[in-house]
């Protein structure tokens, strides 16, 4: 049974019991004592804390016999409440409850966040990678080992659940996220998890592992922005290795390297930046933000590749840089 069901289901248990009993003895005596003096005898008796009546029970056959039966029952359900609590606190289960709730909380508070659905081998990656850019990520995951294994990264906040199921995405925050990366192990429920994030948020960013190439058109019919096949990409990463490996472990000692968080990354340039109208040398980007300008793409274009210096920055243009993370967090807020 559901923790909390257990606990309404003793409290509701114990609220009866003082009732009935408060009830019976305002019966029994015809309603002469005060209610609040039949709700104290009740409470006295069940608890045997050893006070003095308050109504007159000695000498009152009927009211000797309910009191015994009364003693009885409450006894056994004050017994069962403590057990229980002891089982819970025992178990961790009430301080689970309380960091679930906790953990909550702080993903309600969540905005144009990601949400990665499943923490196996990709996910796991997926959540490194993401925290490194300093990007806030909720997971969702079934698995409590892989769970663990997760929150060995830094502040992650997570849900334990099936992310098949509409409540755990509504949880994580699907209809303020950004983007929701789909990393489950099948196919089928890749498909169902992208169906679902679109019709919760018509404006998400989708991407979904792919593992038949069949999949790709019904994924990118479900709603995907973008189907990633790990076969495939380990295919080109094969090849690349054979025919470019000095540049494959340029990107790999990027990517990897624990000394710096050297990154290409992507800087969108919004209607109220104040670079809006200036050209790319006026800017400064490499003075006061360390970076270096790879490309530049225009709201409805094609990417140009190291752009010119006389190119001038509009709104919606997105460009795409290559520096440390934090100087990239800084030149986002800036534009």
């Amino acid at each position: 049974m559901d923790i909390k069901k257990r606990l309404y289901l003793l409290l509701g248990a114990i609220f009866l019991v003082i009732m009935a009993g408060s009830t019976g003895y305002f019966i029994l005596f015809r309603g002469t004592p005060n209610f609040i003096d039949c709700i104290y005898m009740t409470v006295i008796s069940i608890t045997s804390v050893g006070y003095g009546e308050v109504l007159g029970v000695t000498g009152n056959i009927p009211a000797q016999i309910f009191t015994m039966i009364l003693i009885t029952f409450g006894m056994g359900i004050i017994l069962y409440g403590i057990s229980t609590m002891t089982a819970l606190l025992i178990e961790g289960e009430l301080s689970g409850i309380l960091r679930k709730n906790k953990m909550n909380k702080l993903i309600s508070k969540l905005k144009n966040h990601y949400i990665v659905c499943g923490g196996g081998e990709t996910g796991y990656a997926l959540i490194a990678e993401l925290v490194k850019n300093k990007e806030p990520v909720v997971l969702i995951e079934t698995d409590k080992n892989k769970i663990e294994r997760c929150k060995s990264i830094e502040n992650l906040l997570y849900i334990e659940g099936d992310a098949t199921d509409d409540a755990n995405l509504i949880t994580a925050g699907i209809e303020r996220a950004a983007g929701i990366l789909v990393t489950l192990a099948t196919d089928k429920d890749n498909l169902y998890v992208t169906m679902s994030a679109r019709i919760l948020n018509k404006k998400i960013r989708i991407i979904s592992r792919m593992i038949d190439p069949k999949l790709e058109f019904k994924l990118k019919k479900a709603g995907a922005d973008s189907v990633v096949s790990p076969n495939f990409i380990g295919a080109l990463r094969m090849a690349s290795e054979m025919i470019r490996p000095t540049a494959v472990d340029f990107l790999d000692n990027m990517l990897r390297s624990k000394q710096s968080n050297l990154r290409i990354h992507e800087i969108a340039v919004s209607e109220k930046s104040s670079f809006v109208g200036k050209k790319i040398s006026e800017a400064g980007i490499k003075d006061k933000f360390g970076l270096l300008i790879l490309g530049a793409k225009q709201k409805a274009g094609e990417i140009e590749f190291n752009p010119s210096l006389s190119q001038v920055f509009t709104e919606g243009m997105t460009l795409i840089v290559m520096g440390d993370v934090d100087d990239i967090a800084r030149a986002k807020k800036a534009f």
